[in-house]
Formats: C-alpha cells, structure tokens, sequence
C-alpha cells in the first residue's frame, strides 16, 4: 500500500477537516492509511463508499477473523481493545446470531423509561453543576460532561452510584488508545464481570438483569463483552457530544438565543455537531471478505477498511454548501449505518442524555460565557473520537439545589 497516510498526529487534533479534505484530494474516497506500527489499513472518505460498505456485510464483514494482518500485530498493540481478535462481542459477531444479539441489547434498552431516565439524567447533572456552581468557573469538560453520560448508563446498567469516577477513567484510557488502553479495559472487564455475576444471583430492574433473562442463550462472558461496548459507545461519544454543543452554542452567534432563555436551537445545535463536529470521527471496522474495487482502489481480501464518518458527513459530492444550517436533517453517519449501526434504543438514550446535559447547564448557569479566546479551545490528539481537552467556562455564582427537585 503506497503513500500511505499515518491515521495520528496533531492535525487530527487541530484541522482534521482541512486534512480529510487533503486526503480526497490526493486519493479519492478510499485512502490508504497507517495505524500504529506501520499497520496498514483503507480509510473509507466517499458518503457513497461508506454507504455501500456499510450495507454489504457479506463483501464487507464485521468478522474480525478476516484480517490479514493479525501476524504482524503484538500483544501489546494500543489499538487492539478498539480492533478486538475473537473477541465474543456483538462487534465482532455476524449473520443470524447478530441479530438474535442485537435485539437482545435493544430490547433490555427499550425497557428504559424515558422519564426515569430524564429524571436521573437531571439528577446527575444537578448534582455535578453544584459543585461548581458557587464558584463562578468551571471546566464543563473535566468537571461536567466527561462525568454525567458515564453515571446515567452506570445506574441503567446496575452499577452502585460511587463505581461512576473509576468507570470513567477507564473508559477515557481505553478509547484514547495509548499505553494505559489495556489496562482501562481490564478494569472495565472485572467491574462487568463483577456486576454480572452479582445480577445473575439477584436479578433487579435494570439493564443487566434484562439481558441475562433473555432466551437466546448468550453466555455470561458474552453479556460482559456487550456491556463494555455498549458502555464505551454510550459514554465517551456522548460527552463529547455534550462537550461540543456547547462549545458550538458558545462560539457561533447563530446559537446565541439558546444561551439566553431560549431552547429551540438546543436540538439544531446538537444535529449540527453530529454533521460538523461529530464525535465519533473514525470507527474500526470492516474487512474486505474477498478481493474487490472501492473507490478506485484495489482492495485485497483481510484487508482492513475503517469507517471514516465524518470524513462522509462532510463529502462535498453531500454537503455541497457547507456553511448552510443542516437544519433537520439527520442522513450523517454519526450513528452508522446498515445492520451494524448504533441501535435506537441506545440512539435514544444518548440523545436524552445529552440535550438534558445541555439544558440544564442553561437552567442552571444562565449568563454563561467562556473564559479563554475561542480560537485557543483545544482537542484531544486521537483520529478516533473528537472531543475538547477542556471547557473553561465563567458565570455569576449561584446557590446550589443541594438535591433539592427543580
């Protein structure tokens, strides 16, 4: 694979737009790139190429299995908790067993009440805005979104209120993709497990408990691996989502009425940064099942092609005016696509989630402005999930609700 593009580097932090658009130019919808290590793969660009990718599973296989590069990978790769190697988990799963599993996961999800999990949504956020509130800064990265997601799917699931913190910092190390990565799924693993084996003794109203009385006969080990996708797909993407609506809302003044008063624009806001500003950047993958043509390019069976979401949100051939409000269109593949795609039931829970985070933050801090220039806001250094590094933020104190109902 010839004039490949390393997938890292601090332009994915800083213009990853810019480079996307770099990238088509000099190779099209399909671009050969390099991972970790010199690992090569396909990032597929073209809104009509991810389409087609992600709607042939039979050419294009979420069979981990396939990949023709599992010889040259080590034990220790960074990347392997995101490109798992017989690993039991309805990622890597196909055909009819898939469904059978993905309709477990959406079916213990549509039990979830939407008010009670309004309600704890709430609850989380107001209990996280009180410890800043007095102060009159925060960081609404560190301090707020990177904690809330994380503690609503935590109660969901079964877990205690206090196991929230250490779920998150194991999450945020195993997305990151660096040399804490194995150890954040480790601890993310015996915490499931933990949680597992406890419901399988005391069943409860929750998630877990809903998944281990389903028929279909997965195993407990089966249902832990489901969980650290489901937890690690629900958390960081949406905090990030929380993070960069409202950095979006506090930068660009065609938001500004959310920020006073208004709610309209919350949702606008938020379908603009699934189309601008996605979180989830880059997913890994598919794997080509026999030799094929995309894009141009010639792609050998094994080979590895990532899905490149918001390189196809931003396809020119799509979006050919890109400074025109999206309004409410919701084509992006933010949420994926074809049988492999996020499930409503967690699309639904997500966006619950993160409209509340937003809106209380308005409730509660209504004279909210940031604190730095906007032009010095920075990323985290991953070409995996976008999200800011930090979110500082300045106010007029306020009291605290103290737990206190709105």
């Amino acid at each position: 694979m010839s004039e490949a593009v390393p997938l890292g580097g601090p332009r994915f932090q800083s213009e990853p737009g810019c480079l996307y658009r770099e990238m088509r130019r000099d190779h099209g919808s399909v671009v050969p790139v390099e991972l970790d290590g010199g690992v090569p793969a396909w990032l597929v660009l073209g809104y009509r190429e991810l389409h087609q990718v992600t709607g042939d599973p039979a050419l294009f296989s979420r069979d981990s299995g396939l990949w023709n590069q599992w010889e040259n990978i080590p034990e220790d790769w960074p990347l392997l908790p995101m490109i798992g190697h017989r690993q039991p988990s309805i990622l890597y799963t196909v055909g009819e067993r898939h469904r059978q599993r993905a309709a477990m996961i959406s079916n213990a999800l549509e039990s979830v009440d939407p008010f009670e999990l309004r309600h704890q949504a709430e609850r989380f956020a107001d209990e996280l805005i009180d410890t800043v509130c007095l102060s009159g800064e925060a960081d609404l990265v560190a301090q707020y979104s990177s904690l809330l997601p994380v503690r609503v799917l935590a109660h969901l699931y079964g877990f205690p209120d206090d196991e929230g913190p250490g779920l998150v910092t194991a999450l945020n190390d195993m997305i990151d993709g660096r040399e804490r990565a194995l150890a954040g799924q480790s601890h993310l693993a015996s915490s499931m497990a933990r949680l597992v084996a406890d419901r399988g003794e005391q069943p409860a109203d929750d998630v877990v408990s809903r998944m281990l009385a389903d028929d279909s006969g997965f195993t407990g080990e089966e249902i832990v691996q489901d969980l650290m996708v489901m937890m690690a797909a629900g958390h960081q993407p949406t905090a990030d989502w929380i993070g960069n609506s409202l950095r979006l809302m506090l930068t660009d003044d065609r938001f500004a009425a959310s920020l006073f008063g208004g709610r309209n624009s919350v949702a606008e806001a938020m379908n603009e940064v699934l189309w601008e500003d996605t979180p989830t950047q880059n997913v890994a993958g598919r794997w080509a099942a026999r030799d094929t043509h995309l894009g141009g390019h010639r792609v050998r069976a094994g080979d590895l092609l990532l899905l490149g979401l918001q390189g196809a949100n931003s396809d020119p051939q799509v979006r050919t005016d890109a400074s025109a409000l999206t309004g409410g269109n919701n084509a992006h593949f933010s949420f994926g696509h074809g049988e492999h795609r996020c499930p409503f039931p967690a699309q639904e829970i997500a966006e619950v989630i993160a409209r509340t985070g937003i809106e209380v933050v308005l409730d509660r801090l209504p004279d909210i402005d940031l604190a730095v220039p906007a032009g010095s806001l920075t990323r985290r250094p991953s070409p995996w999930l976008r999200g800011l590094t930090e979110l500082p933020v300045r106010f007029t104190s306020t009291p605290a609700l103290g737990g206190t109902s709105r």
